[in-house]
């Protein structure tokens, strides 16, 4: 079949080819007519490999010459730069020691709900809830990405609810090819390097084909002290002076503490339950209120913020993490006989990501304490310790180890996939491939600086101040002292504590292709598929991470709540899939070609039992430049094995600092608290463990808390229900104004049942504190308020119980839209074209309902920007998200500008806490700058420039730092340029 005659086949397989990456991929198409004269075209999201079969899922296809034009040094943000994708896992989600990997998100569903191919075929899981970091693909060879934006469990199995992202390599090549590109900020920071040599040759007379791939890339970190924006942001009271924090069961004598501030010239009445930090004089100030507070206020790490001492986070944090990556992979089949094909495949990776957030807290139980015998402490304090009623107790302190380096993560990702495969023709019409593969995925992380209480707590307690064991012993009252630390402390007191996962996969699928009969129209194609894949999973953690290292209920490591090794677990799935395509009439009048088609799937997990997921479809074409088309699919997504199998596992919550986050409802600066029924949350506060003693004044001293996640046995797979339906048009080819044009539009509805998720941290605070109406009486025998832990003792939560459940529905729905336009530009080249490329997507609705019978709460045009990288709901839900390209090309020149484009949204609190809702933000939009030069046919240079007006960073409220790095040009205007050689 002649690549001319399939032109429209093709359009409507890839809608137009459209998305700004239109003009490409027809260019790439007509450049090589000549070799894919006798090639199938077999579309993404089919089993069926007819030369003209059109899909009825709407697959939105990215050319290799648009990812180069994103100016993006990773796969993963050139695609999160188009309308179907939320932002999931990328280089600026990586804080706490979780990675920075590279995971997809469709439509917002999570990134676990889309399923990720190489060539059609799974890749390796990076993690135990099986999302894939796509970091590990060999970009050499990358020659496009198809993506099914709709269900498609029944053709690929489950988790697919969402859609399909599949990779493809290039098949053959005779050659060298070598990219390098390089990228900056304007302030000279921010570099990110990438390298790719890719070698292939044809050899046995054009029977065999070998392709290898190399991949070298490196990406330096960016800490917030040097973007302005993060001076004053996540202003923590954890402060590197250290605090004395008064136990409201064992206080000081309120007029010694008065006595004393007075004594320093302080008028104003001063609580003898407030925090108080150390000068390095040794006297004392308030560290709410900064009364007698003689350090820095606007440097070192400190900042004053609404009158207190604070040392803000977000000049800590390292917002964007360094990554260094090395891939290798290598394909090669050969012809056996003229009817039979052997294939292998490997693929190495080595990845290292390095994670930082600052300096180690005195944060999460058991806490540290120090004894009066201390030979540090100052006088002035001492006077006040004396007060108290036991006099003699150890006390509680607050402080940041500004003494010892920030707590960061290595972490080294070691990947290996190995595949075999053998496929050719059973009899004339009928056709088989069969392959098997297995890899195996070893994370090891090393989290630096690891702080051991253990070993705090010793130098607290020696008699000598510790001066015994390691040089000058440990004083922390004080900035200036705990800076003072010796290297033989900093040693005593530190590790380097190592941890390790380790992932396999192992898959065996075989597929018979063939046609049945002809009804006139054309052959009835029927595939099936039969598949066995097992997954394994184990996790060993460093000895100070798990409870029992002495400080339970958290671990001995400060700063980190505690976790739990997991024991070798599997799970394993055999499934037999059909899938066939039926074409009804063609050529007739109103009707160029109308079909049908189906598929289903059964899949028998050996945890959770048998699943069964179908669809529908149709599609009709009344003349060759227009389609209709549409599905109806039934998809179904199997829990993992982390939701099924992880034991309670420690994270941090974020809940932000009040009013202007929901922070602990029990804050005093808490909506909770400031509302109307302020007093009845102050009870419930007090029966949950609050000290009454300190209800008039408490405050959560930090952003986050401590989470508790742990797996269920219990849990069943989800069922989605999802609706496609839509057209693409393409006009007749010639030279007019609509020579070049071609739109497709598709509405999409998915709607999920029993979904799978850990109970949202802040929805169980909202919940139990009645902030949307979930608990009336404001009774701590509510369930969600059993799922909170508080220190007795200080009032602070301990953690939030988040366990896996199958919980309440999703349900999502709009429109995406393609458009390509483009007319000769004869007037500067004689191949010269001016185009216009825009995607448009406009979410109509995200709703989501946490538990079955409960109300759905609206999260459409919604900003979550505490939310995780595969969270539910996402990072945004933006009612209008667009990408528009102007462009001219010709064979020897492109330049262009893309705009890129989301809708304001209301914030978190709106949907939490309505009636105190915080700022949302506004519309976003940047613009890039494009261009490429052939200098010979071998030889292309191409730069640019991202965020060409310097589009500065948004507030989110409902973020722990006050923006979305991963969402949001943090960096700033960048510079990029590269060349592409082949040889």
């Amino acid at each position: 079949m002649k690549l001319k005659g399939a032109r429209y086949a093709m359009s409507a397989s890839l809608l137009a080819i459209a998305i700004g990456w239109g003009l490409p991929g027809y260019a790439q198409t007509a450049a090589t007519e000549a070799e894919a004269e006798t090639q199938d075209i077999i579309v993404t999201g089919s089993l069926i490999q007819r030369p003209n079969n059109t899909s009825v899922s709407p697959i939105v296809t990215l050319g290799e010459a648009a990812i180069k034009e994103a100016g993006t040094a990773n796969l993963s943000d050139a695609l999160n730069q188009i309308p179907s994708f939320t932002v999931g896992g990328n280089s600026a989600t990586g804080g706490q020691g979780t990675g920075g990997r590279a995971s997809i998100n469709l439509h917002g569903l999570g990134t676990n709900r889309n399923l990720v191919l190489l060539d059609g075929r799974r890749l390796p899981a990076s993690d135990i809830n099986g999302n894939v970091d796509i970091n590990i693909l060999p970009d050499a060879i990358i020659s496009g990405i198809d993506t099914i934006t709709g269900g498609a469990s029944a053709v690929y199995g489950s988790d697919a609810m969402s859609g399909v992202v599949n990779f493809k390599t290039i098949r053959s090549f005779d050659g060298i090819k070598l990219d390098l590109m390089d990228s900056f900020s304007e302030k000279g920071d921010a570099n990110k390097f990438n390298a790719s040599l890719a070698i292939g040759t044809n050899f046995a007379q054009e029977r065999g084909h070998l392709i290898a791939a190399f991949t070298y890339s490196k990406q330096d970190p960016v800490n917030g002290s040097a973007r302005s924006f993060f001076n004053d942001k996540t202003p923590s009271s954890f402060i590197g002076t250290g605090t004395f924090v008064p136990s409201a069961t064992n206080a000081p004598n309120a007029a010694v503490v008065q006595g004393l501030f007075t004594s320093y010239g302080v008028t104003s009445t001063v609580s003898n339950l407030i925090n108080l930090g150390f000068n390095n004089d040794g006297t004392l100030f308030t560290q709410n209120g900064a009364l007698n507070y003689k350090g820095a206020t606007n440097s070192n790490g400190y900042l004053i913020v609404g009158g207190n001492v604070r040392m803000p986070v977000g000049q800590q944090i390292q917002f964007l993490n360094s990554v260094k990556r090395k891939t290798a992979f290598v394909k090669a089949d050969f012809d056996i006989t003229p009817t039979l094909n052997i294939y292998s495949q490997f693929m190495y990776v080595d990845l290292t990501v390095n994670t930082e957030s600052g300096g180690s807290l005195t944060q999460f139980p058991t806490l540290t304490t120090i004894p009066t015998t201390n030979p540090f402490i100052p006088a002035n304090l001492g006077t006040i310790l004396a007060s108290r009623p036991n006099a003699t107790a150890p006390f509680l302190w607050n402080a940041r180890y500004v003494g010892i380096p920030d707590k960061n993560w290595d972490e080294n990702f070691q990947v290996q996939q190995y595949l075999a495969g053998l496929k050719g023709e059973i009899t004339s019409g009928w056709s088989f491939d069969v392959f098997t593969s297995y890899d195996q995925s070893v994370h090891d992380q090393t989290m630096h600086h690891a702080v051991l209480k253990s070993q705090v707590q010793r130098l607290l307690n020696a008699a000598d101040g510790g001066a015994s064991l390691c040089a000058g012993g440990f004083n922390p009252f004080g900035d200036s002292n705990a800076r003072n630390l010796s290297d033989a402390c900093e040693a005593f007191m530190t590790k380097d504590a190592r941890s390790q996962e380790r992932l396999s996969q192992t898959q065996v699928q075989g597929q018979v292709n063939g046609s049945l009969f002809d009804l006139g129209a054309g052959p009835v194609q029927l595939a099936v598929v039969a598949a066995y894949r097992k997954n394994t999973y184990s996790f060993s953690p460093d000895a100070d991470l798990i409870a029992t290292s002495g400080f339970a209920p958290g671990g001995n490591i400060e700063g980190v709540v505690n976790t739990l090794p997991v024991s070798k677990k599997s799970i394993s799935v055999k499934e037999l899939a059909g899938q066939i395509d039926i074409p009804l009439l063609a050529d007739k009048p109103f009707v160029h070609e109308l079909g049908i088609g189906g598929a289903a799937r059964v899949s028998d997990y050996s945890v959770s039992g048998s699943i069964t997921s179908y669809e529908f479809d149709a599609r009709w074409s009344p003349t060759p430049n227009l389609l209709f088309r549409g599905s109806y699919q039934r998809a179904v997504r199997a829990p993992n094995i982390g939701e099924l199998f992880s034991p309670p596992q420690g994270n941090q919550l974020v809940i932000g600092t009040p009013p202007g986050s929901l922070g602990d409802p029990c804050d005093v600066r808490s909506t909770a608290r400031t509302g109307s029924s302020g007093a009845q949350v102050a009870t419930l506060c007090v029966s949950q463990g609050v000290p009454s003693a300190v209800i008039g004044s408490y405050q959560f001293p930090t952003t986050a808390t401590g989470q508790v996640v742990a797996g269920n046995i219990g849990l069943t797979p989800e069922r989605a229900t999802t609706y496609n339906l839509g057209f693409v048009f393409n006009a007749p080819r010639g030279s007019g104004l609509l020579g070049d044009f071609s739109i497709s539009v598709d509405y999409y509805n998915i709607k999920i049942k029993d979904v799978i998720s850990a109970v949202p941290g802040l929805t169980v605070l909202s919940k139990c504190f009645n902030l949307d109406g979930s608990n009336p009486s404001y009774s701590n025998a509510n369930s969600y308020c059993s799922l909170i832990s508080r220190d007795t003792s200080t009032g602070q939560i301990l953690n939030v119980s988040t366990p896996y459940l199958n919980l309440g529905q999703l349900q999502t729905s709009g429109v995406e839209a393609q458009v390509h336009w483009g007319v000769p530009a004869d007037f500067l080249a004689s191949s010269g074209k001016l185009y216009i490329d825009t995607a448009v997507g406009w979410l109509n609705s995200y709703k989501v309902q946490l538990l079955p019978g409960a109300a759905f709460l609206d999260y459409t045009g919604v900003s979550v920007g505490g939310a995780g990288p595969g969270a539910v709901p996402p990072r945004a839900t933006p009612e209008w998200k667009a990408l528009t390209t102007f462009g001219y090309r010709s064979d020897a020149l492109g330049v262009g500008l893309r705009w890129r484009y989301q809708s304001g949204m209301k914030d978190n609190s709106s949907v939490l806490t309505p009636n105190t809702a915080s700022v949302g933000v506004g519309a976003y939009a940047t613009w890039d700058m494009f261009a490429n030069y052939k200098l010979t046919n071998a030889v292309e240079l191409r730069g640019g420039v991202t965020n060409l007006f310097n589009k500065s960073l948004p507030f989110v409220a409902s973020s722990q730092n006050g923006t979305d790095t991963a969402l949001y040009d943090a960096i700033g205007r960048s510079f990029y340029v590269g060349i592409k050689a082949g040889f």
